[in-house]
């Protein structure tokens, strides 16, 4: 690129030609990085070589003898305009690097690096680049070679308008000056050698001899390489229009002044400068001396950027008068600055004169003071001094030595241009701002533009300063008195400290003076000096004096002489220095602008120092709303800001424009906080401006929430609110924006759906708190994400925002330590799904709650410090939500303090640990016992006093159970044959480390957390257990601590944080890796064993590492996992066990499901913690009930807590072990029902409990696809549906009594310890909970037992009510003895193949559902257990045994089929009997109801039922009705109408038969009597059925015909026994 050809550089392109350059370049530049301290020290190789290729192709070309300037942009991280790269190619030559680098500062761009190689290179005629030599400049050259400088400099951002032309324009101007100076600099300086010999020769006539003399000496001396030759050029004096004018001689300029330079001339050709002139400075130049020494009017560009020295040699003609001048400019060079004045002709002259005019005896004492006084002289100065007035200074400055005096001396210029300034004053007193208030006294008594100042400061009790005061060109310099000036002066180097004394003493009195001034006489910095007179600096000592450390005092007040909407703000605070990082910010929020800030450090004698603040504020414009008040509320706000009381936002404008105070604005930026929590589209800057933009709609918000829940004003509150709310609505009409008017609406809806609010409450000395708590009415809340909670608190504090989330009164659910700032709602939300399922086993329906902790420190560098924020926020947290939650004393509810409450009594919160928060439930139950709530440590589960999960280890065990079934079905028991597992987690973990333990044969292969992968390709089971054992029994490790020599051949344990590892052939093996992979990163590696085909993959972490094929990352909202997540399809484990939470997403294990894994989801597989946190829960309440009674002290209430330990696990297992039962069940029978599936789905969501879409369960066209495909739903399906069936179940059962029912009251008894029950007896129905714990046990065994789609199938085929079912059911189970049959099934785990169980259960089940439904439609909705139990019990347990044998033909046949199917798939052959005869013995509900009607025995009864059963082929027509198809809702009543007509029709046979024929007679005699007394009918009927049985697939139809006819015969028994 050649100059000017473009302001930017182009793209790094390269002639082919070039590139070998490239590295060589690069070679250069590495000289410069290694020597140059910059911030490219440490750049990589890669970034050189790429700067030297720019350089290179920059450089490309070059017009001859013209220097190549160019920018090129240099991205940095996200910042493409950060930094730029300025190029030069230039020929080289001196001056270059100083020049440029000078050129730059003057444009104000930073440099960061400067990097100037000088290269020989090749170019041909038109510049182009040949090539690159590997030569110094200073070696010998080829000829033809050039010598060249390249610069390569990077400059910060430009953060002035000049830009990139501006720039290179300067740049190209300063070298054409540098090439100009350097090209004639000889013949300059042979012109000075010249006009001296010329002198010398031809004196002018005019002029002394000495001072020829010298003025010849003086040019030589400059040609001595004293002088820095830049400039010359020749001038003629003439008279152009009556003036003086200098016409420069043509072809007399060099350098600088040569043609190429561009002088300013005027239009008649002459000097602009010289005519720019004073009149009388113009004269001068027609004054008869030789020289002229000064200073030039601008800067030079070459060298150094100092004003240009000018030496002037006047020409004279004949008759003596001048008629020109010749002019050098240039630049002294150092030595000029550093001979002695006796070396330097013209200075050694000047020294002898101010010798002998001052009477000085050479060599003497004063001499020796005289010479200092001129070597110390600023040496221009000196220059440009005349003889008179150099004396006048020297005679004054050596009489003022060693006193303390200031003295003021001034030169003015001979031309008006500036006026030099020397000032000398006592050292001690010399400072900065001294200096600074000189300077301004100066400037303003000359009307100066610009000044230079020098100050030397040396062991005498005098210091110097020197100022050179610019004024405009032309302008000439004003008179000024020079006494008045000097005195100025002089006041402003006087002591501060001295008139703050005096303030003192007058304002507090000598005695109490003397310690201030002690303390404070020194304290005030000069800054503060400079601004403040000391009578405002004795108020600020007496204020400081009355903080304590940390503490602020703040003054807001107008400024004397500032506008309406000028304000100022003082703070004084005592301690270390305030951080303006953290004031302005605070400032700007309150909607200042910040025009100036003075810090000023009050420095205290022997005491901690104090600081003051003094910042200018410019209000916004508009309206301030409570204007008289704006002091107190903005001082009220900064206070409460910078303690940390309150957010720091665009809300806090408010306390400005609106006239609202601190915590009214805090309101408002907590509702808004929520709103963006509950996904709000708006950012949280518009929320902020859209109330800053409606004050009067924002002051009304403000009020309505005053109105609503100000304590005191119950009277009429709710018709002032209403006016509130009418008044906004209708402001609402003027709003134009449509988002505007959301915005302000949502606020609205927020307020209206707030039930209480801790708003009001103060601490107990009275101080408003820093945080506010909400609790809302989700259903008023408008745009609320699915599913909408029943209540919700919302917590905003400056230090903590939580949400805590309930479905119901009674819910509980943990607390988690968020890291998601802006939406730890939806990760609470989406947690509360699966804690709702996880729920469905225990008492409270679920809840969840989350904190995100503000401004914490870095856990890196101070954890303690981290942990103890975190703890602070969470008790924050905890008490905000206390605030407005009821207690109970002595079993009444009481309000909290000061609350309003909008809705009902709601005493209930219970709360546990979670993620982060697991050692945090003493804190929640120290702040439950400050708060005097009834829960007491209750509140809390897994504290100090509780069930430790880690020691029970029950979350991992109950996630066992879980897996043990699954492999039961494969076949395996866990716990005496080998299995091989992959793992999530490591040993100090609970579920994990717990969870490894469970079994000695496991073989763990592979397992990985965030630190570590371990891989163990071939395990001994037993040796691995142990140290696993070991591991988990420290107290913290990591897999780093696993033995290494215990690791088989080929594994290892590797950190995360490596670029790669090794992969050995056992570990391709192992992880199914192809064996040509023989490395991998860690992620790959941690993908493989996600998909490693194991046994077992067992998630005992944090973190989602499943997905579905159909879920992108971002669905699943989990990105530090991203790069390791797989697919469920991907899975090859046999089973996944979920101790852990979220390690698959529902999609996730669907996907897995329907590609053969077998798994749940995470909660029903770690259910077992929630259990157990329960019950202990509910023991604590009870157990409390006695401490407070005084018959339990709390000793011996924990003794007893930890005694019922291993009780209450075994319970809470057995709800894991029931759960995985039923769901094995379901899977096997899931197929068959998933029409019932399909519709119960429907159901729920009609009955607004379920969303499927929600929980990702099938819609109606998936359901389709899978009845057509002979699928059912999957385990997670099932698993999900499973929690839906118990939730529904509960929700119907809310209002039933169960618990005042005998019967059902037992429950209360099995769900608690056998201990604890004893202890208790008859008060534990006095406990808070007794209801809702009934029916939670009742539920859970209910559905465990009869299966998910039970109650729903026997509330749509009966019509009746799902508490009249649960009736049914429990009769059922009681007559039947069916829990006790379950119990005996499950106990042959491992015994007998799952499979042989599962059919067992499905077949007793059947029992289940046929009684239930019989008792619903023989006894109706008024059913009583005990009354049924008592009835049909005694002929179940006497009958049910014999019921086999009295079987007949076909029936017995299909009876033995189905006992030798059992038997056959492995069922013990005697419960195979039992469970096979499970139908014919529901049938001894009917012959006990003929039993009674007809007075017979049982033993007479139950052979003639079942031989007329035999006889009319009814095992048959069941079958066939069986066989009928239940897709929808009218098939299955269909059903079920004919099955109970069936058993209706043989019961009501068997009760004619009885009727009509003798008793005395066996049952088959008595049967032939009736058939006999029937023929004609019981042969038709034969006939008809037996045309029936030739059907192959019997419709509902011919069925129907059949029973018909059946009928027909049981009314004519009826009708001949009563004739």
């Amino acid at each position: 690129m050649t100059a000017g050809t473009s302001r930017r550089a182009d793209p790094v392109s390269i002639d082919p030609q070039l590139r070998g350059a490239v590295p060589l370049v690069a070679t250069r530049f590495l000289r410069y990085l290694v020597d140059v301290d910059t911030d490219v020290e440490h750049e990589p190789r890669a970034d050189v070589l790429a700067d030297a290729a720019a350089l290179v192709s920059f450089a490309t070309h070059r017009r001859p003898g013209t220097p190549a300037v160019g920018l090129r942009a240099l991205p940095t991280g996200s910042d493409p305009a950060s930094e730029s790269a300025l190029l030069v190619v230039t020929d080289d030559m001196p001056f270059l690097v100083d020049s440029v680098a000078n050129a730059l500062a003057a444009a104000g761009r930073g440099v960061s690096a400067f990097i100037h190689p000088q290269l020989v290179v090749r170019r041909d005629a038109d510049g182009a680049l040949q090539e690159v030599l590997d030569l110094d400049v200073d070696e010998d050259r080829p000829e033809g070679t050039l010598a060249e400088s390249w610069m390569w400099v990077r400059l910060e951002r430009d953060f002035t308008d000049g830009g990139d032309a501006a720039l290179i324009a300067r740049l190209e101007k300063v070298l054409l000056d540098v090439r100009l100076a350097v090209r004639d600099w000889r013949a300059m300086r042979t012109r000075a050698g010249d006009l001296a010999d010329a002198l010398a020769a031809e004196p002018p006539a005019v002029l002394g001899t000495e001072e020829v003399a010298d003025g010849v000496a003086l040019l030589r001396w400059l040609t001595a390489d004293n002088f820095t030759f830049l400039g010359y050029r020749e001038y003629d004096l003439v008279t152009l229009d009556g003036e003086d004018a200098l016409v420069p001689v043509d072809g007399t300029g060099l350098g600088i002044l040569g043609p190429e330079a561009g002088i300013e001339l005027t239009e008649t050709g002459a000097s602009r400068s010289f005519a720019a002139l004073p009149a009388a400075s113009r004269a001068l130049a027609r004054r008869p001396e030789l020289l002229i020494l000064s200073k030039a009017n601008s800067r030079s560009t070459v060298h150094r950027a100092v004003y240009l020295d000018y030496v002037g040699v006047k020409r004279f003609d004949a008759s003596g008068a001048v008629t020109g001048e010749r002019r050098f400019l240039g630049l002294y060079s150092s030595s000029a600055y550093t001979q002695s004045v006796l070396d330097i002709p013209i200075l050694a002259t000047k020294a002898r004169r101010v010798e002998a005019a001052l009477d000085v005896v050479s060599g003497s004492h004063d001499a020796k003071d005289l010479l200092q006084f001129l070597q110390t002289y600023p040496r221009d100065e000196l220059f440009q001094t005349h003889d008179d007035q150099l004396v006048d200074v020297a005679r004054s400055v050596l009489h003022l030595q060693e006193r303390r005096h200031t003295k003021l001396y001034l030169r003015p210029d001979d031309y008006g241009r500036f006026m030099s300034c020397l000032v000398y004053l006592p050292r001690d007193r010399y400072t900065t701002a001294v200096r600074l208030r000189i300077e301004a006294l100066l400037v303003d008594a000359f009307g100066g533009t610009t000044v230079d100042y020098t100050a030397r400061v040396s062991e005498s009790t005098l210091a110097r300063l020197h100022y050179v005061v610019r004024v405009p060109l032309g302008r000439g310099l004003p008179a000024v008195d020079h006494a008045t000036l000097e005195a100025a002066v002089a006041e402003a180097t006087r002591s501060w400290q001295d008139a703050f004394a005096s303030a003192m003493v007058a304002r507090v009195g000598d005695a109490a003076a003397a310690p201030l001034l002690r303390t404070y006489a020194n304290a005030f910095p000069d800054a503060y000096r400079a601004d403040f007179g000391p009578a405002r600096g004795v108020n600020d000592a007496l204020v400081i004096e009355q903080l304590a450390p940390g503490e602020l005092s703040l003054e807001t007040y107008e400024p004397p002489s500032g506008g309406r909407n000028d304000l100022r703000l003082k703070i004084t605070r005592v301690g270390p220095a305030m951080s303006l990082s953290k004031v302005l910010p605070i400032l700007q929020s309150m909607g200042v602008d910040v025009v100036d800030e003075y810090p000023y450090e009050i420095a205290r004698a022997l005491r901690e120092p104090a600081w003051i603040l003094d910042f200018g504020m410019r209000l916004p414009d508009g309206e301030i709303g409570a204007r008289s008040t704006l002091p107190e509320r903005f001082e009220e706000a900064f206070a409460t800001a910078w303690d940390e009381r309150t957010g720091v936002d665009g809300f806090n404008e408010l306390v400005v424009t609106a006239g609202l105070r601190w915590r009214q604005v805090l309101v408002l930026r907590a509702y808004a906080r929520y709103m963006r929590q509950i996904g709000s589209p708006f950012s949280q800057r518009l929320l902020e401006e859209v109330v800053i933009g409606n004050v009067r709609i924002t002051r009304l918000l403000v009020r309505l929430f005053e109105t609503r829940f100000a304590p005191d004003g119950a009277a009429d509150r709710d018709e002032r609110a209403g006016a509130i709310v009418a008044e906004i609505e209708a402001a609402l009409d003027d709003v134009v924006s449509l988002d505007q008017d959301r915005i302000l609406r949502t606020f609205l809806a927020l307020i209206e759906s707030t039930l209480r609010t801790n708003y009001f409450q103060s601490d107990d000395d009275g101080v408003d708190r820093s945080s506010v708590s909400f609790k809302l009415d989700p259903r008023g809340v408008p745009d609320l994400p699915l599913p909408r909670p029943a209540f919700e608190i919302w917590v905003y504090a400056p230090l903590v925002e939580g949400v805590h989330l309930r479905f119901g009164q009674v819910a509980r659910g943990g607390l988690r330590w968020s890291d998601r700032p802006e939406d730890f709602r939806t990760e609470i939300l989406g947690l509360v799904k699966a804690q709702e399922v996880k729920n469905a086993v225990i008492v409270p329906v679920g809840a969840k709650g989350g904190f995100y902790a503000k401004r914490l420190p870095d856990p890196a560098v101070d954890r303690d410090a981290w942990l103890a924020a975190g703890k602070a926020a969470y008790r924050e947290f905890i008490m905000s939500m206390l605030d407005v939650t009821d207690n109970l004393v002595e079993g009444v509810v009481v309000p909290p303090k000061d609350v309003v409450r909008r809705d009902g009594d709601d005493p209930y919160l219970v709360v546990a640990a979670d993620k982060g928060t697991a050692t945090f439930s003493d804190i929640a139950n120290g702040i439950a016992g400050e708060y005097g709530f009834w829960l007491g440590d209750a509140f809390a589960s897994g504290g100090s006093v509780g069930y430790d999960h880690k020691a029970m280890g029950i979350t991992a065990r109950g996630a066992w159970e879980s897996v043990k079934r699954h492999f039961r079905e494969l076949g395996v028991d866990t716990q005496s044959q080998d299995f091989t597992v992959a793992g999530i987690g490591d040993m100090s973990g609970d579920v994990f480390g717990n969870g490894m333990l469970l079994s000695e044969h496991i073989r763990l292969v592979v397992a990985f957390d965030h630190r570590h992968i371990f891989v163990d390709p071939d395990p001994d089971a037993a040796v691995s257990y142990a140290e696993r054992r070991r591991l988990f029994d420290l107290p913290r490790s990591s897999w780093a601590d696993y033995d290494p020599t215990l690791i088989s051949a080929g594994g290892g344990v590797f950190a995360r944080s490596l670029k790669s590892v090794d992969v050995t052939p056992q570990m391709a093996r192992v992880l199914g890796l192809p064996p040509e992979v023989t490395s991998a990163t860690p992620d790959v590696l941690i993908r493989a064993a996600l998909r490693a085909p194991v046994d077992l993959l067992w998630n005992g972490g944090i973190g989602t590492y499943v997905k579905s094929g159909a879920e992108t990352n971002a669905d699943v909202g989990d990105k530090a996992n991203d790069r390791i997540r797989i697919d469920g399809a991907e899975l090859r484990a046999k089973v996944v066990g979920e101790g852990g939470n979220l390690g698959l997403t529902q999609l996730g294990r669907i996907e897995a499901a329907l590609h053969g894994v077998r798994l749940n989801t995470d909660a029903i597989d770690n259910s077992a913690g929630v259990d157990t946190s329960d019950h202990e829960v509910n023991i604590k309440i009870a157990l409390d009930a006695l401490v407070r009674a005084g018959d339990l002290d709390e000793s011996a209430r924990n003794t007893l807590l930890a005694d019922m330990t291993d009780v209450v696990a075994a319970q809470v297992l057995q709800d894991n072990y029931g759960q995985n039962v039923v769901l094995g069940n379901a899977r096997a029978g899931a197929p068959a029902l998933a029409a019932v599936h399909q519709r119960m789905i429907r159901e729920l969501e009609r009955l607004g409990i379920l969303d499927r879409a929600l929980e990702f369960l099938p819609d109606e066209e998936a359901f389709r696809a899978r009845r057509l495909a002979g699928e059912g739903l999957t385990g997670p399906e099932l698993s999900v549906l499973l929690a839906y069936a118990k939730i529904a179940l509960t929700a119907a059962l809310a209002d039933a009594p169960l618990a005042d029912d005998p019967y059902f009251r037992s429950m209360l008894r099995r769900y608690f310890p056998p201990q604890l029950v004893d202890r208790l007896g008859d008060e534990l129905d006095r406990h808070p909970l007794r209801e809702q714990i009934v029916t939670t046990a009742v539920v859970n065994r209910l559905v465990n037992l009869a299966g998910i789609s039970f109650i729903f199938r026997a509330t749509e085929e009966t019509g009746a009510s799902a508490l009249d079912v649960v009736r049914a059911a429990w009769a059922t189970i009681e007559i039947f003895g069916l829990d006790r049959l379950w119990d005996e099934i499950n106990a042959l785990d491992s015994e007998v193949p799952t499979a042989a169980q599962t059919a067992l259960h499905l077949e007793a089940r059947r029992l289940l559902d046929r009684a239930t439904r019989w008792f619903l439609q023989t006894r109706g909705g008024s059913l009583d257990v005990q009354r049924e139990v008592d009835r049909f019990g005694p002929v179940v347990a006497t009958m049910a045994a014999s019921v086999p044998d009295t079987l007949r033909g076909k029936e017995r046949e299909r009876y033995d089929r189905l006992v030798d199917r059992f038997v056959a798939i492995g069922a013990p052959a005697e419960l195979a009997g039992r469970v096979a005869a499970a139908l014919d013995v529901f049938a001894l509900l009917d012959v006990t109801d003929v039993c009674l009607r007809s007075g017979e025995s049982p033993e007479t009864v139950v052979p003639l039922y079942f031989a007329t059963s035999e006889r009319f082929d009814v095992d048959r027509t069941l079958v066939r009705i069986t066989a009928l198809p239940r897709g929808d809702r009218w098939s299955s009543l269909a059903r079920q109408a004919l099955r109970s007509d069936l058993y209706a029709v043989v019961a009501g046979l068997t009760a004619g038969i009885l009727q009509s024929t003798p008793s005395e007679l066996s049952s088959t005699e008595r049967l032939a009597l009736w058939e006999a007394a029937h023929a004609e009918g019981v042969a038709r009927a034969r006939s008809t059925l037996d045309d029936i049985g030739t059907v192959d697939e019997p419709d509902l139809a011919t069925l129907s015909v059949a029973l018909r006819v059946m009928r027909n015969l049981v009314a004519q028994g009826v009708t001949s026994a009563t004739s």
